[in-house]
């Protein structure tokens, strides 16, 4: 998997984006890192949110154009979707036949996307103590980037949850949280929306699209809170 900025933003305008839309005790396990304390999760243990706050800094890693992906709030976001009517399924078909699907049908797992987290990250940090000795959050990125690369081709065994599809979601996830307005708990700063010049809920156009045309429309970007 690569880690680099340009390259994730550059796949994520390949693929188009997605929908946008008190501290944690500290862990008994002596493999574990200490618990996050950046934000207040609502759906996420202490293992979890140590967990996606790892995994978010490596899909979004903190390099020269800005900070990494827990500190742009992107955990903070996944927690509080998963926490919500999104990550219940409220919106999506759960009602069965489970056949095995393709790729293009979308979601065909009878878990929920909360479900999914929840199963998906103990099996994976079983993984890493098998294999590497310590749970995801401590593993060195590079170890951390094979993980995540061995999630995205499907060769982790979760049992029978496909890694790839977890991966995926996760990915669509880190992406909604890094661009979507930050009244959700992401793209803290509107520091995504500045990384690729888009200028959030201005309310209209037409007294600038003269100015503008063929150059970047250079404002300071205005959310649902502003």
């Amino acid at each position: 998997m690569d880690a680099n900025r340009r390259t994730f933003l550059k796949r994520l305008g390949a693929a188009g984006t997605a929908g946008l839309v008190g501290p944690a005790a500290a862990a008994t396990d002596a493999t574990a890192p200490k618990a996050p304390q950046a934000a207040s999760y609502i759906f996420f243990n202490s293992a979890e949110a140590a967990w996606v706050e790892a995994a978010v800094n490596r899909i979004v890693p903190a390099d020269e154009l800005g900070p990494g992906g827990a500190e742009l709030g992107i955990a903070a976001f996944i927690d509080g979707q998963l926490a919500g009517a999104y990550g219940q399924g409220a919106k999506m078909y759960l009602q069965g036949p489970w056949a095995e699907g393709k790729p293009e049908q979308g979601w065909q797992l009878r878990l929920t996307p909360a479900a999914c987290y929840r199963a998906a990250i103990p099996r994976i940090d079983a993984h890493c103590r098998a294999t590497l000795g310590s749970v995801f959050a401590a593993l060195t990125e590079a170890e951390q980037d094979k993980i995540l690369g061995g999630l995205d081709a499907g060769s982790i065994h979760l049992v029978d949850l496909p890694a790839h599809q977890f991966f995926r979601l996760l990915r669509i996830n880190t992406m909604e949280g890094m661009f979507s307005d930050p009244i959700y708990g992401g793209n803290r700063n509107k520091l995504g929306w500045k990384m690729v010049g888009f200028p959030g809920v201005y309310g209209n156009y037409v007294d600038v699209i003269e100015r503008y045309v063929d150059r970047p429309f250079d404002v300071e970007p205005a959310g649902i809170g502003d």
